[in-house]
């Protein structure tokens, strides 16, 4: 399979869960993705709570799971951003094995090193301004919807 494929199936009815409760970033990161993945359906979640409810309910369908989580780290806490992560890996498989990505503005190796502990699958810093987050999600691209290669949703009844 070519890379074109390969893309075109991952993309296709492609959506990511954003977590941030920041409204300002939540622009950025829109605005972002609709120049650089406008294949994929942002799905905003300002709190845990809502993004578990969203998960929840989507955990019965697979094809309304997103293909990413991408997922502030400080909502407002750090706590709150761990507690989310933990819970998220706790749900059934089709749910937990969603890939996380803690976006943050903290470059603290103790916040980075928590991030995997905790299991998420990439820890990544805010860009500071609209050309980076073009950078960014561009290179969010090329790795979760190019390149890697995920094992398929299977539910347990």
């Amino acid at each position: 399979m070519n890379t074109f494929d390969k893309t075109n199936r991952n993309l296709s009815h492609a959506k990511m869960l954003v977590v941030e409760d920041n409204a300002d970033y939540w622009l950025l990161i829109k605005k972002s993705l609709e120049q650089v993945l406008p294949e994929v359906k942002p799905v905003l979640a300002q709190t845990p709570e809502q993004a578990l409810d969203l998960l929840n309910e989507w955990s019965l369908q697979e094809w309304e799971l997103p293909k990413l989580i991408l997922q502030d780290l400080y909502l407002p806490t750090r706590e709150d951003g761990w507690q989310l992560l933990k819970k998220i890996k706790q749900l059934p498989s089709a749910c937990s094995r969603i890939p996380v990505v803690i976006l943050s503005s903290s470059s603290s190796r103790a916040d980075i090193e928590e991030a995997y502990q905790f299991g998420s699958a990439s820890y990544l810093v805010k860009p500071v301004d609209f050309p980076g987050w073009i950078n960014f999600f561009g290179e969010l691209r090329t790795y979760w919807w190019e390149t890697v290669s995920l094992p398929p949703v299977h539910f347990s009844l």
